[in-house]
């Protein structure tokens, strides 16, 4: 089988596409970087590529909001060339800042007649988070999280927590099965901060699509696919490798698979 290839759309203040591009490459995908203005004057480049990553760091410096000018270029400009991306069985990932660039842009929750179902906005205690934090998987949708049990990432962000527009959106969300990521302590369990580090409602920490072919995540699961990105590896001991690879190894089976 043929590498899947990864397209990494850049952006103007992103600062973790290198990290996700050698994330990929060590999980098996040929990645190449592209810059929006070139997907803008060329959408047909998709065609040529399996996966899509949004990947972290302050797009357009978060002036308007956390995402929102790059959700507003790929929607207004490139929204039928990512839906048919989409269609075609391809995955997306977004990775913070990508997380609120593709929820913003209405590639994970669909806008209704009242508008967007949900959003990341400030934490809740109006601080910027940089710090670990346990993950709780529900994979059963999401092809990314395949064969995950709770695991360990880097978060670093002041535009993280997860909000509805009404409580009825968590709950529907909840039971189609698209809340893939809940933010637990070490033993499992829910609870404040800094378990929640952003107040997130429902701590949830990413969501997918209907699909389950697009996941948005605030975690960097790039910043830990080796073991020495652990902070306690001297203590704890090396491990084969960190948390984060997995998933981007299962973004590269999705097509072997196929």
């Amino acid at each position: 089988m043929a590498k899947p290839r990864v397209l990494i759309l850049r952006a103007p203040g992103a600062n973790c596409d290198v990290e996700t591009h050698f994330a990929f490459e060590l999980a098996g995908a040929i990645a190449e970087r592209v810059h929006i203005h070139r997907l803008r004057e060329s959408p047909k480049l998709l065609h040529d590529f399996q996966i899509l990553v949004i990947p972290g760091g302050f797009t357009y410096g978060d002036d308007v909001a956390a995402g929102k000018i790059l959700a507003v270029q790929l929607k207004h400009f490139l929204g039928d060339a990512l839906h048919r991306f989409r269609a075609r069985d391809k995955l997306i990932l977004g990775i913070c800042n990508g997380f609120q660039v593709l929820l913003k842009a209405g590639l994970i929750l669909i806008p209704d007649d009242d508008g967007p179902l949900a959003t990341l906005t400030d934490n809740s205690h109006g601080r910027f988070e940089d710090r670990w934090i346990w993950l709780q998987p529900d994979a059963q949708r999401c092809p990314f999280l395949k064969g995950y049990q709770r695991f360990l990432l880097p978060i670093a962000h002041g535009e993280g927590r997860f909000t509805c527009r009404a409580p009825w959106i968590l709950r529907g969300l909840e039971q189609a099965g698209q809340v893939v990521l809940r933010y637990v302590d070490g033993d499992g369990n829910p609870g404040p901060f800094p378990v929640n580090p952003n107040g997130s409602e429902g701590d949830v920490a990413g969501l997918c699509d209907v699909s389950g072919r697009v996941l948005g995540l605030m975690p960097h699961p790039e910043r830990h696919v080796l073991p020495t990105q652990h902070p306690r590896w001297t203590r704890e001991g090396l491990k084969s490798e960190g948390d984060g690879l997995q998933l981007f190894r299962n973004a590269v089976k999705y097509f072997d698979a196929g």
